[in-house]
């Protein structure tokens, strides 16, 4: 393996970095080589009740700054996050395991994503309501919600806690972050670079820590007034339960298990060899990973010989090796789960077509898999593998296509290929999916909206309706005259 410095990582409360030295911790470790490669402080109580009290005393000042303020502040972090790239990408591939370049690209796009919060914070508009009477005045003003809470994952350990940062951070919201403890390297970074770039102490803090605990504690806390969270949807329906409990506003974005229809119409080949980089990005662990693939008769042959040849030709490896395409799963669960839902579908008489099996002797690499299928009872049907396996089945017609693909109770993303104006159009409206993406991957841009539906969450990130998850709407009407 290469060699690369990886420094412990702390919590970040009120302005001050408090050592792995002084609390309990827990190893990081490379996922390429299963070896440990630092340490990660683990909150106390004491340390997240000191986070809220930071957060709102915090809030007191930065929800009266000028939005002109807040935005040159986020501009500021944005370049830092660009003119640190390399340093942030190495730490990224080291302990949640894509490779290098997948990983700069990750910053950049966050650093965009940073960029639009902080232009698009500039625009949070009330309005003027005309009145029934003369002397009365109706005005709607946004003001921002409080103290929140996100919990982000390990899969886009950067990009997903900065989606929420920004956009509390534009509102004028103050925030604790519970970051991920098994890629925990992006979250330091934001702090580091936001306290560089001039944010207030006690805007952002960063714990880490047991999960359940830190949940419980905050979501239930008085000062917290909103939860953000990505992440798995057992998960998110129990935090949407503690956050309902205590009328806090929640944003959940939950899992998938992303349809794609492939019609007879379509460049079969052209498609599979698109679909093949998208389902592999970062070893398929992505809630928007195209997963089950429904493919009309009339290509199926011709489009599973292409994505086959695609899956097989991938390198995989410790991904700041060159020319590595496919880095290792960020931890041995998720070869447990691989192999399992690879069993099920043999034993429920689909086709292994390529792959299933784990690679190499150290690190949780697994094989770019395919699964061919007649029977939608097998778990890869029903289960999201969040992993490098695609599962393929034919369909008939585009009433069975849509039937299929809406048979879950998840609805993320979905994606169609297709040549016909009428097919695309019947797609779009048929799918039951926050995102519909057609002939490409057009998901995820920091001016767009994205969210799911149904078991996959409720709110927004990314596009204008960012912003409505962390503010109060306020309604304001004021008579010039005297009462009677």
């Amino acid at each position: 393996m290469l060699r690369h410095d990886y420094a412990d990582i702390g919590l970040f409360i009120d302005g001050v970095w408090i050592s792995p030295n002084e609390r309990e911790t827990q190893p990081v470790l490379n996922p390429a080589t299963a070896q440990q490669i630092g340490l990660i402080a683990m909150a106390t109580l004491d340390d997240l009740e000191a986070s809220v009290q930071s957060a709102r005393a915090a809030f007191e000042k930065w929800r009266q700054s000028s939005p002109i303020d807040r935005s040159s502040i986020l501009r500021k972090f944005a370049n830092l996050l660009r003119d640190n790239e390399q340093i942030i990408a190495t730490a990224i591939t080291l302990d949640e395991g894509k490779p290098l370049a997948e990983a700069i690209v990750e910053v950049r796009s966050s650093a965009d994503h940073v960029d639009w919060h902080a232009e698009e914070g500039r625009r949070i508009y009330g309005r003027i309501i005309p009145s029934r009477f003369p002397a009365v005045q109706q005005q709607v003003v946004r003001e921002p919600v409080g103290v929140c809470l996100a919990i982000t994952p390990w899969n886009f350990p950067l990009s997903q806690a900065v989606r929420k940062v920004a956009a509390a951070l534009a509102c004028g919201c103050t925030m604790i972050l519970k970051g991920p403890s098994e890629a925990p390297s992006a979250c330091v970074a934001i702090a580091r670079y936001l306290q560089e770039a001039g944010l207030p102490d006690g805007c952002l803090n960063l714990v880490w820590g047991n999960a359940a605990m830190i949940s419980g504690t905050l979501v239930a806390h008085p000062d917290i007034r909103k939860v953000t969270f990505t992440g798995s949807v057992e998960v998110g329906k129990h935090l949407a339960e503690l956050a309902g409990r205590h009328m806090k506003r929640a944003t959940m974005e939950l899992g998938g298990h992303a349809p794609v229809l492939v019609f007879d119409d379509a460049d079969a080949s052209a498609a599979a060899r698109a679909l093949a980089g998208n389902k592999l990005r970062n070893a398929g662990q992505v809630c928007i990973s195209p997963t089950r693939f429904f493919v009309q008769a009339g290509v199926h042959e011709r489009f599973v010989e292409s994505l086959v040849d695609a899956f097989a030709s991938v390198k995989l490896g410790e991904g700041l090796e060159k020319d590595v395409q496919m880095g290792p799963l960020c931890h041995a669960r998720r070869i447990t789960e691989m192999e399992r839902l690879v069993e099920d579908a043999r034993v429920g008489g689909a086709a292994i077509l390529t792959g299933g099996t784990r690679q190499g002797n150290a690190g949780y690499f697994f094989a770019p898999t395919i699964v061919d299928t007649v029977d939608d009872r097998i778990a890869l049907m029903r289960d999201e593998p969040f992993g490098p396996i695609a599962v393929v089945s034919r369909f008939a017609d585009i009433s069975d296509a849509l039937d299929r693909a809406n048979a879950l109770p998840f609805g993320l993303a979905s994606y169609v290929f297709t040549n016909s104006l009428e097919r695309a159009d019947r797609a779009a409206a048929g799918l039951q999916a926050g995102m519909v993406s057609i002939n490409h991957f057009g998901l995820a841009l920091p001016e767009t909206p994205f969210g799911g539906v149904r078991d996959s969450g409720y709110g927004t990130e990314g596009g204008s309706e960012t912003f409505d998850g962390y503010l109060n709407t306020k309604f304001i009407s004021r008579s010039a005259g005297k009462l009677a």
